[in-house]
């Protein structure tokens, strides 16, 4: 199993709207497919609420809750034996210890951007704090950024894209600003499952994350690299 986990400490970057579609994607590839919330506004397991039935299943979990009488926190985040991909959804301005145990449970983290002055600073710390306080290399974890919101060819885009440059993580995707993403986030569906045309861009986008994905799987069994291993109880 692969566990993805959306990351930054910024609030309204775009953390739901990647773990969302991300979980989605997995789905339709016909991977078994979980899906954790951490955050207390529960977007996405609004998100998942609003999912119609005959679109690819995830389990949700609305992890930030505490488990209601009776139940064991072990029992309310078990898994699916069938999960291939967890994909985390989490709050803004983890810190501390439930920084450093969140990074070390996860296989991939992927950190959502905007391109706004905040956003890049507040990035940058974001970072720098993945490097030193998570450790991020030494346990062979892999980064990646995704430009998110992007306008083309405009000043923001071009402070961003001379931002990105200056980060040692690859840029695994950008994706636009466009209201196709309020349209899938309202219906509970990933924006490439939406039946309209103007879709190819933004498809295009999470067949590079998903590629992206499936060449971290080939390194690790080349490499013989282990994935996270964690119990479900102490997420």
């Amino acid at each position: 199993m692969h566990s993805v986990i959306v990351m930054n400490a910024k609030g309204g970057c775009g953390k739901t709207t990647v773990a969302t579609n991300l979980a989605s994607y997995f789905a339709n590839k016909g991977y078994g497919t979980s899906l954790f919330d951490f955050d207390p506004q529960g977007s996405s397991s609004r998100w998942l609420r609003e999912r119609p039935e005959q679109h690819a299943h995830i389990h949700g979990i609305e992890a930030f809750r505490q488990p209601p009488a009776g139940m064991t926190r072990s029992w309310q985040m078990r898994l699916p034996q069938d999960t291939d991909f967890l994909v985390i959804d989490t709050p803004a301005g983890f810190s501390g210890y439930d920084f450093e145990d969140r990074v070390a449970k996860a296989d991939i983290i992927l950190v959502p951007v905007l391109p706004s002055s905040i956003d890049m600073h507040s990035t940058a710390d974001f970072v720098r704090d993945l490097l030193l306080l998570g450790k991020v290399r030494s346990l062979n974890k892999q980064v990646g950024i995704i430009a998110n919101r992007i306008r083309s060819r405009t000043e923001s885009e071009h402070k961003l894209e001379r931002f990105l440059d200056k980060l040692d993580i690859p840029v695994v995707a950008r994706l636009r600003d466009t209201q196709n993403y309020v349209r899938a986030a309202e219906r509970g569906l990933g924006v490439h499952e939406l039946d309209q045309r103007d879709l190819a861009q933004d498809i295009a986008a999470w067949d590079q994350i998903n590629n992206w994905v499936e060449q971290i799987d080939q390194q690790r069994i080349i490499t013989g690299m282990p994935e996270a291993r964690f119990a479900t109880s102490s997420w």
